[in-house]
């Protein structure tokens, strides 16, 4: 077993320890697998498309045959020279024959050596426990680059081309690179083809002009939408982003990193510090454009709410990795209940006034049966009550507003009591 520092594992890949029998390779940063691959294979063989000396071995072909690496692994090279077996998108299933592999003593006086890549995987995973804890295996992360590391391969490469770069085109870059260390590397190569001989600065305007609406990888636009509820702008960077092939989890995490960011500055402004400085203060520095927008999102989200927003993101990606139902749809759901929780709340209104009328008193049997009778005797006679110029009932006639105008031209209500009719 050895343990590789990240200031060792540079070292490692251009010359491995000569007692290493298999290396795995893992991470979501799938473009630094496959660079950190190729350089292994150069520093084992000095021609990885040599077929004498590089055997390639599937999973659909290890299925079928169980025994096919420890075959080519105990395979002697006639050209001379070690032997470099390269198994590719491993997983845990893969697990036992390695390690018959990495057990076997014949196998390490042959002189092969095992090249193993595989995707993200986590501490307890069978694959990444074999490797880190077997005396012949090494086990090296590719994550994502940080802000530093991004940094330092941007210099790196624009110093090859003679070129220097402005803070502002450097924070544009470093927002918008680094979840593949290959698409990061053939980006800045564009932008140096296209800076040419135009100058030997590169400009925002440089930057924006190659890698803005050509470079797919928008999380921060996820995060920044999900973050201000604006789920039209959510709903265009997330499908930016996976079109472009980014994972769910990248997704995720970086969504993830901007609620940590906010709930930060969120603590120390409730400490009574201005918003404005601790954005500007932020490192890695937040692009410019971006400031504004940020500063209204503190403004609008509380400490505990950001924890429960965090959560809910922390969730989605344990889901992602463990209960086998499509990522993106998972990805997609956490972020619509993000955005839903960011947008300002409605104001409900309450019922409709009613207007207030007075309780309907209805009348008993006997009175209705007196007003019966005095209006038929007013029909048939011309006489009877004076005071009931109308035949409504006075318990309708108080209680609907359309007819209270009528019941004043009738008369009044101690009129009306005064009637033989009702009062007997």
């Amino acid at each position: 077993m050895v343990k590789l520092k990240n200031s060792t594992i540079e070292g490692f890949v251009d010359q491995p320890n000569a007692d290493i029998l298999a290396v795995l390779l893992y991470g979501e940063d799938t473009g630094l697998v496959r660079e950190r691959a190729s350089r292994l294979a150069t520093a084992v063989v000095n021609d990885p498309g040599d077929p004498f000396r590089v055997a390639e071995v599937s999973v659909a072909q290890l299925k079928e045959e169980p025994t096919r690496l420890f075959d080519e692994m105990a395979a002697i090279c006639l050209t001379g020279g070690r032997r470099l077996v390269r198994l590719n998108q491993a997983g845990n299933g893969q697990t036992q024959a390695i390690q018959s592999v990495l057990n076997d003593t014949l196998i390490s006086s042959q002189g092969s050596f095992l090249l193993v890549e595989a995707a993200t995987l986590g501490p307890r995973d069978s694959l990444r426990k074999l490797f880190e804890s077997h005396e012949r295996g090494a086990a090296i992360p590719c994550y994502l680059d940080d802000s530093r590391s991004l940094e330092s391969i941007i210099h790196q490469t624009l110093t090859q081309h003679d070129l220097d770069i402005e803070p502002s085109a450097l924070a544009y870059l470093c927002q918008n690179l680094g979840s593949d260390r290959q698409v990061t590397r053939s980006e800045l190569e564009k932008l140096a083809l296209f800076k040419g001989k135009n100058g030997r600065t590169i400009t925002l305007d440089d930057a924006e002009a190659t890698i803005g609406d050509g470079n797919p990888l928008a999380r921060d636009d996820v995060a920044l939408a999900a973050a201000s509820g604006d789920q039209t702008a959510l709903d265009h960077a997330l499908i930016r982003c996976l079109t472009a092939g980014d994972q769910p989890t990248v997704i995720l995490r970086a969504v993830i990193r901007h609620f940590q960011r906010l709930h930060l500055l969120t603590l120390k402004a409730a400490e009574g510090g201005d918003v404005g400085g601790l954005i500007k203060s932020q490192r890695p520095p937040i692009f410019f454009k971006h400031q504004p927008i940020v500063q209204r999102q503190v403004q609008q989200w509380r400490p505990q709410r950001l924890v429960q927003a965090m959560a809910i993101l922390t969730e989605a990606e344990l889901d992602c990795k463990t209960t086998g139902l499509p990522a993106e749809a998972i990805c997609g759901r956490a972020l619509i209940r993000i955005a839903n929780a960011a947008r300002p709340a409605r104001k409900v209104r309450g019922p409709a006034r009613r207007r207030h009328y007075p309780e309907r008193t209805r009348p008993d049997l006997p009175s209705l049966r007196r007003f019966a009778r005095c209006r038929a005797r007013r029909a048939a006679t011309g006489s009877g009550c004076r005071q009931r110029r109308w035949s409504l009932p006075a318990h309708i006639a108080a209680t609907r507003p359309a007819e209270r105008g009528r019941w004043k031209a009738g008369g009044s209500k101690s009129a009306l009591a005064r009637c033989r009719c009702w009062t007997g």
